[in-house]
């Protein structure tokens, strides 16, 4: 076991990180990871069943978390979103794949199972896509959790009837299973209703770590058997539980207690899929595999980009939500399991349909971060309603001002309470409307085009300030300044110590490293705090501002070459610490 724990975290480590450093995310990595060393692969790791049922606490507790975000006032307010837009991506999807499964050769039934567990969308792999570019806050982020809540709930009544449909469920049995279903969701509510809070506080909150950890699993494994027990779905007992605790004042310490456990498992549980997906058949049957994976992909991507069209989403929006939702689901694996032991799918068509859907899942990071890379922001630069620039309508002025953010405006500030007038150049129509409103001389237009530039009065200007966020417009201000511009002394803004070396490469001396100066003064406010005197905390950061600004001079030789920077640094901070001994009272 310890030499397959060694293997698994090897390989997530490597595979992982070079995935990132891609730019395709973590999920990717572990999937490619499982593949590599399971038995389609290397071969390293061969008992996939032993490590699926451990990986799948990794699902149980993301659902729980998500349960635990889901205080009954976001619920009622997400309502539209769940049962609207995601009940139209269920039902619609569902019937498409159905009816192209029929007539594909499955008969109805089956093709009903494989049309609606193949509109299902991966939770586990949806969430951490969205949440590791930071947009599960946007509108598709938001609407793509909407539609997964629903699947979730969706896949219960699904699983429940797959022997009705078989004609293995008649009379007196289904009800029993209804029965305990119902009877299984109300012990969750119920028990965490009036049962947790005792619980917790008889182990004493928080005060006991462990205690309280170990409750905490408890819970989620115990809700998942639960469910399990009622031949539920282990994930809607979890996800249940943590429903009832989302207004508990526990919910904050509970999830910060599961999340590592959550992130790690889940890692695992991705690299249970890679490894259990059977290769080989891809190998044996390529055409009809990739067939069935690019109709899936790219069928429910279309569905879904239409009903984000359809519910009022933007091109760009539409995109992102119809992509993160476009890969089949682990609970497909669950459902197609169920079909094949109710007998109303055929074995070849169960691990066919199985082996696209871990396919999906695969390749569902590439599609979505090559999107994000490529494709996303030219939609989204493309929706930015097109202003022409009222650059030509300023008069001269001694300052322009280059990009009239929160950098440009604490100049521009400073010089109006001297009473010296600046032209001011921002490309964001928004931050230009907003600072006029406060009567500052804003202009909006492009300040890497000459012809603005010339417009806002920069051949009489005795001072440009290039405050742009991003460092190439910086770059290219100040070049386009000091070639047509020449009478003018530029000042720019650095973001970090490459961009000052950029700059003083373009020929520029007179820059600011965007967040020194204020690091510095938050460093002598520490060092006041820790006893030192302030003239002590002055001389100090004093003294570091000068060498370090005498370091990026003479590091500028170099300042592309990493090993070379790495021994210059060290040697300088040798050199003031031996400075600081040395002016030491003896």
């Amino acid at each position: 076991m310890i030499v397959t724990l060694v293997v698994l975290l090897a390989a997530a480590v490597l595979l992982v990180s070079l995935s990132r450093r891609l730019g395709f995310g973590s999920i990717l990595g572990y999937l490619l990871a499982g593949a590599l060393i399971g038995p389609s692969g290397l071969r390293l790791v061969t008992d996939v069943e032993s490590i699926k049922d451990i990986s799948e606490l990794g699902v149980l507790m993301l659902l729980f978390i998500i349960g635990l975000e889901l205080r009954v006032s976001r619920v009622w307010a997400m309502r539209r979103s769940v049962f609207g837009l995601g009940g139209a991506q269920v039902a619609v999807t569902g019937a498409v794949i159905t009816v192209v499964a029929h007539f594909a050769g499955v008969a109805w039934t089956g093709a009903a199972l494989l049309g609606f567990g193949l509109a299902l969308s991966s939770t586990a792999i949806v969430l951490p896509l969205l949440a590791e570019r930071k947009l599960l806050a946007v509108t598709s982020g938001r609407d793509s959790f909407s539609v997964l809540l629903f699947q979730d709930l969706a896949s219960v009544p699904l699983i429940a009837l797959v022997p009705l449909l078989a004609g293995k469920g008649a009379g007196d049995h289904v009800w029993l299973n209804v029965l305990e279903a119902l009877g299984a969701v109300a012990a969750i509510l119920l028990g965490g209703r009036f049962l947790l809070r005792p619980l917790f506080r008889a182990i004493g909150g928080t005060r006991t770590r462990e205690l309280f950890t170990a409750t905490a699993l408890l819970i989620v494994v115990g809700a998942a058997a639960l469910a399990g027990a009622a031949h539920l779905p282990l994930s809607l007992g979890a996800f249940a539980a943590g429903v009832v605790l989302a207004e508990s004042e526990y919910r904050h310490e509970l999830q910060a207690d599961v999340e590592p456990f959550e992130g790690l498992l889940l890692g695992f549980f991705f690299m249970s899929v890679g490894m259990a997906a059977n290769l080989r058949l891809a190998l044996e049957e390529p055409l009809t595999i990739a067939a069935g994976v690019i109709a899936l992909v790219l069928g429910k991507a279309a569905i879904a980009y239409g009903l984000g069209r359809w519910r009022g989403q933007s091109s760009a929006t539409a995109l992102r939500f119809a992509l993160a939702i476009a890969q089949g689901s682990e609970f497909g694996f669950v459902l197609f399991g169920a079909a094949l032991s109710a007998g109303a799918l055929a074995g070849p068509v169960v691990e066919r349909a199985t082996l696209i859907v871990a396919l999906s899942m695969l390749i569902s990071p590439v599609l979505f971060g090559l999107s994000e890379r490529w494709l996303a922001p030219r939609l989204i630069a493309k929706m930015k309603p097109q202003r022409p620039s009222d650059a030509h309508d300023s008069t001269p002025a001694p300052v322009v001002i280059c990009g009239f953010g929160r950098f440009g405006q604490i100049v521009g500030r400073v010089l109006l309470t001297r009473g010296i007038r600046f032209n001011a150049l921002d490309a964001e129509s928004d931050n230009v409307d907003a600072v006029r409103r406060y009567g500052f001389v804003a202009y909006y237009g492009d300040a890497t085009r000459l012809d603005l530039l010339r417009a806002v009065g920069a051949e009489t200007a005795r001072v440009i300030v290039v405050a742009l966020p991003d460092q190439t417009d910086v770059l290219t201000v100040t070049r386009l300044a000091r070639k047509h511009f020449p009478q003018a002394k530029v000042f720019a803004r650095a973001r970090n110590r490459h961009a000052a070396h950029l700059l003083i490469e373009a020929g520029v001396t007179d820059f600011v490293r965007e967040t020194f100066l204020s690091s510095l003064r938050l460093t002598e406010l520490v060092l006041t705090s820790l006893d030192l005197s302030e003239a002590e905390a002055r001389r100090t950061v004093a003294a570091f501002r000068q060498r370090d600004e005498q370091m990026l001079i003479d590091q500028h030789a170099f300042f592309d070459d990493e090993p070379k920077l790495v021994q210059s640094a060290a040697d300088a901070a040798e050199e003031l610490k031996t400075l600081f001994e040395a002016d030491a009272p003896s």
